[in-house]
């Protein structure tokens, strides 16, 4: 781990209270913040779909050009303590969205496995689990629902 990431933070310190490094590096790397979403505006509920933003490395989960994502993708979230507050639709299993409803990390999470692989293993990753939104009429959107977000 980096210098700038301290041993535990985690289990220490509120999201508030992280650095940068720290920040990014509760990130599981799911990329299930990056598949598209419906939203039904009567009940505000969200169903996921398989679809993935054009950036997302659907084989690996990775956001293929992350540094500069906001300027290929101007609706990519920069999440931040605040934004945690107003997003709903973020999966249970979020790190960010555990912390801070002041629950603990998952048991798969690679800070605790110290293996990026194990949110893999888990079937908690949208790895070789999504197709890109560059594959799919966006008129058929609905039919690229799925239930294995939660």
């Amino acid at each position: 781990m980096s210098a700038e990431i301290r041993p535990q933070f985690w289990k220490t310190l509120t999201l508030t209270e992280l650095n940068q490094a720290e920040w990014e590096a509760l990130c599981d790397g799911c990329g299930l913040c990056c598949l598209v979403k419906l939203e039904d505006e009567e009940s505000n509920e969200v169903a996921y779909t398989k679809v993935s933003c054009k950036l997302l490395d659907c084989q690996t989960a990775q956001c293929s050009d992350y540094p500069n994502r906001m300027q290929y993708v101007p609706d990519c979230i920069q999440l931040t303590p605040e934004k945690l507050q107003q997003i709903h639709w973020l999966p249970s299993s979020c790190a960010y969205r555990r912390l801070n409803e002041g629950k603990n990390l998952p048991t798969w999470h690679y800070l605790n496995t110290g293996s990026r692989q194990s949110v893999i293993d888990a079937r908690k990753s949208a790895a070789g689990r999504c197709i890109s939104e560059e594959q799919v009429d966006e008129e058929q959107i609905e039919d690229y629902i799925v239930r294995w977000v939660r």
